[in-house]
């Protein structure tokens, strides 16, 4: 006979007895006792723990978060864009940030990072495994995948096909916003033509049209107007209420030639700025232009209801290169307290998309340096939004349209520089303080990319794209004698490419907000759409 392990051994020995006298064929029932579970007490070193005392608040904070499930109540909805946020470049940024703040990083948090609703987002293209930026903001903006390259066209239209896009355009979360009486705004590092931005307002079968000189002669023959153009003429409500960004080139004619000495692109003659002060030049409207830091710093908020901000030719500066702007320019973090000040004087509500361009910029040009400084100034220009604004009545949106090949890897110590030589420690047998070398008797940085232009060093060279005018250069280096901390740096990478590419896997995504709870999990990048449309009450149930 066995005995169950809870029972005691006087009883275990009087059941024997019993049973060796009695009639085994009919034996008595025997109710056994139930075990008590008792709960392990831990030990001081756990409970003393920092890791143990923060995740045990950490709980509780999270069960005190109220969740507004209500249709329509988010009165305002920011989208944040960090063009090319991967999930390694925010683990990087993150780093970077607190060590510059004198932590060692790995603990510190971006301020996105500490919204209580957070998931994933898948990022393919209709037509590419790996996406391009054009169709995956049209994903964000208009609620349907499309293919890569055209923007708020279905997916149906050809690349480039004027006709067929004009017979198939898509509206945006932005127009939804204008038909409602709210105001709007758009906010760039990038040229406000580029792909991310044009989204919001744009429809067109190639990204490229940002100015008619990019126009094909079908195109133009078709009677398809250019991002620019229809930037300025957008007909939802009464047009764009803040734009800020570069892209100066593409609104001027190439008879014009700016403050900063560059010339305009357009082959038609038009002046798109002036048709713009124009368009609201009827003495009711004060609509304010700007294209430097001092036209910035001079806006009068109270007396503006509209603003146009072009502040360079081209892109914007990345953030550690701003000091170098001719006629200086405003960070991404001042723009968007401005935008987000102009557009809350409408009692109506307001819709703002914010992109940090310049990260992905950064990593096409090898340079994790640029592209995670200007995460980190992105990240400023987010917490700059939640200061600004309550959660129960706007929906802030933080998220990337797609990843780069950045890796973070090599076992590097604790509070090892991010942008360093990998220095271990003694947790593979032997302490070192030296940075440590491969098999081929190499140092090697904790991060690099796999694929692109490869290495350069140019010292204190504070503008990435510098590196498009020196030969690719892939494959291993010595590092030996190299700062790779400095701003000129620029990374392994392991497969010779004009420029880094994009990556595919899924990007990360941080709400706070009514409506910030449906952003949980894994979902189509189509779905931020839905989440900004239910929870702003843009569409009609």
């Amino acid at each position: 006979m066995q005995f169950n392990k809870f029972i005691p051994t006087s009883l275990a020995a009087a059941l024997l007895v019993s049973a060796c006298s009695e009639d085994r064929s009919n034996p008595p029932p025997v109710t056994l006792p139930e075990p008590q579970p008792t709960a392990l007490s831990l030990p001081a070193q756990q409970l003393e723990s920092p890791w143990f005392s923060d995740g045990r608040a950490t709980v509780e904070a999270a069960r005190e978060q109220v969740i507004n499930n209500t249709p329509g109540a988010a009165k305002n909805i920011i989208l944040f864009v960090g063009d090319g946020m991967g999930i390694s470049t925010v683990t990087a940024a993150r780093i970077l940030a607190g060590q510059q703040q004198g932590m060692s990083g790995e603990e510190y948090q971006l301020s996105f990072e500490k919204m209580p609703f957070a998931g994933l987002i898948k990022t393919y293209n209709t037509n590419q495994q790996t996406p391009d930026s054009a169709g995956t903001a049209t994903a964000m903006m208009a609620g349907v995948k499309t293919k890569a390259g055209v923007l708020n066209v279905a997916e149906d239209v050809p690349r480039g096909d004027c006709a067929a896009s004009q017979q198939r355009p898509l509206v945006t979360a932005l127009e939804l916003a204008e038909s409602l009486g709210k105001s709007t705004g758009v906010v760039s590092t990038a040229r406000l033509t580029h792909a991310t931005p044009a989204a919001t307002y744009a429809k067109v079968p190639e990204r490229g049209w940002e100015s008619d000189d990019g126009l094909s002669n079908d195109a133009k023959a078709g009677g398809c107007v250019d991002i620019a153009a229809q930037m300025v003429a957008l007909a939802a409500g009464d047009g764009i209420d803040v734009a800020m960004g570069g892209g100066r080139r593409h609104f001027l004619p190439e008879s014009v030639t700016d403050l900063e000495g560059k010339t305009g692109r357009r082959q038609d003659g038009r002046n798109l700025v002036q048709e713009w002060q124009q368009r609201y030049g009827d003495g009711v409207t004060n609509a304010v232009y700007v294209e430097d830091q001092a036209g910035f710093d001079g806006i009068d908020v109270a007396a503006t209801d509209k603003l146009l901000g072009l502040f360079e030719s081209s892109h914007m500066r990345y953030e550690a290169d701003r000091g170098n702007d001719i006629a200086g320019e405003p960070s991404l973090s001042q723009m968007t307290g401005k935008a987000v000040e102009l557009l809350e004087k409408d009692e109506d509500g307001y819709f703002l998309m914010v992109e940090s361009g310049r990260i992905d910029h950064g990593h096409h040009a090898g340079s994790a340096y640029n592209a995670l400084n200007d995460a980190v100034e992105f990240a400023e220009a987010i917490q700059v939004a939640m200061d600004a604004t309550s959660a129960e009545d706007t929906l802030i949106i933080v998220t990337a349209d797609h990843s780069h090949v950045l890796t973070i890897a090599g076992y590097p110590t604790r509070g090892n520089p991010i942008l360093g030589k990998v220095v271990g420690n003694d947790s593979h047998g032997e302490p070192e303080s030296a940075p440590a070398t491969a098999e081929d008797g190499l140092p090697f940085t904790t991060l690099s990319y796999a694929n692109g232009r490869g290495f350069a060093d140019l010292g204190s060279e504070t503008d990435a794209d510098v590196r498009y005018g020196l030969p690719v250069d892939a494959g291993r280096q010595d590092l030996t004698a190299v700062d790779t901390t400095a701003p000129g740096f620029h990374q392994e990478a392991l497969v010779p490419l004009e420029s880094e590419t994009h990556a595919g896997e899924d990007v990360g995504i941080w709400a706070r907000g009514p409506g910030a709870h449906l952003l949980s999990g894994t979902n189509e990048q189509s779905y931020i759409f839905h989440v900004m449309a239910r929870s702003g009450g843009l569409l009609a149930d």
